[in-house]
């Protein structure tokens, strides 16, 4: 498994124990799900005014969000190596971590593994779906011991 990290922001580092951190929730994140492989992904950190372009470009959401997903192929396929690409918002990651009452690097791990599910196909518009995905993702937080502090 590969994964490459692009920052495009300034407001917070990205040291090498979250690049750790996200490589665990990755790997842990096609675990859950069952695969193995060379799969690559990539992470962009972002600021507000950067992710609400993207959102408004490609969701016509004129609006900032936490982070986008961006599968390699509309339809999930296990012989693609590439799974997608991941933006993250560093500024909305670190209102939520404040928000729900835990750290940034818990918030920027949770928003990975969000978009890991995104990337293999999961969605959350109805319902039954939404609880699908929920639980894949807790199962691995749970299982990588990152909780609310």
């Amino acid at each position: 498994m590969e994964y490459y990290i692009d920052n495009r922001q300034s407001k917070y580092e990205i040291t090498k124990d979250l690049e750790d951190l996200l490589e665990k929730v990755i790997l842990e994140s096609l675990s859950v799900e069952g695969l193995e492989g060379n799969f690559e992904v990539s992470i962009s950190f972002v600021e507000n005014a950067e992710i609400r372009e993207l959102n408004r470009q490609y969701r016509n959401v004129d609006s900032e969000t936490d982070v986008l997903s961006f599968p390699m192929e509309d339809e999930f396929d296990l012989g693609s190596p590439i799974l997608g690409d991941i933006i993250i918002s560093i500024e909305k990651a670190y209102e939520q971590s404040i928000e729900f009452g835990h750290s940034i690097e818990r918030e920027i791990a949770y928003l990975t593994c969000h978009s890991m599910f995104h990337l293999m196909g999961y969605d959350h518009i109805m319902e039954e779906d939404k609880g699908v995905m929920r639980n894949k993702e807790k199962q691995v937080m749970k299982n990588l011991k990152i909780f609310k502090e």
